[in-house]
């Protein structure tokens, strides 16, 4: 269990989820893809008044445990072994979003999201780690 906790940069697995989260904020808004995605995932962007609370939450939290998993790969130096669990983690949700119906724009901008996370929750351990 110790593996899970010593040395790693919890500044940086924090910062991951924060800005991963906020990446979310922009990459699903009209800004980005959000307009189109929501289309293809047969869904209504919500607005401000009516954020999917549940939702979001569990969003943070998730985004919260792959940062720390981030954070352990890269105190062991198995940044490799996360990279190939996020890949298969993409994947799976292309597949999942296939089985739901969601067209094939919104599957890529989903994979998309979470390939983004991953390149700014390494990119948090490798600028934050040691500090």
């Amino acid at each position: 269990m110790a593996e899970l906790t010593t040395g790693v940069s919890w500044l940086a697995v924090i910062a991951g989820a924060i800005l991963s989260f906020l990446l979310g904020y922009f990459w699903y808004s009209p800004m980005l893809f959000g307009t189109k995605w929501a289309e293809g995932s047969r869904v209504a962007l919500n607005t401000s008044d009516k954020m999917p609370m549940v939702a979001m939450a569990a969003q943070g939290i998730g985004l919260l445990l792959m940062s720390w998993f981030v954070g352990v790969t890269a105190n062991t130096n198995a940044l490799f072994t996360v990279i190939l669990a996020t890949v298969a983690f993409a994947v799976l949700q292309y597949s999942g979003n296939a089985f739901s119906g969601k067209n094939s724009y919104a599957r890529i901008v989903d994979a998309g999201y979470w390939i983004g996370c991953l390149i700014i929750m390494i990119l948090a351990q490798g600028l934050l780690r040691g500090m």
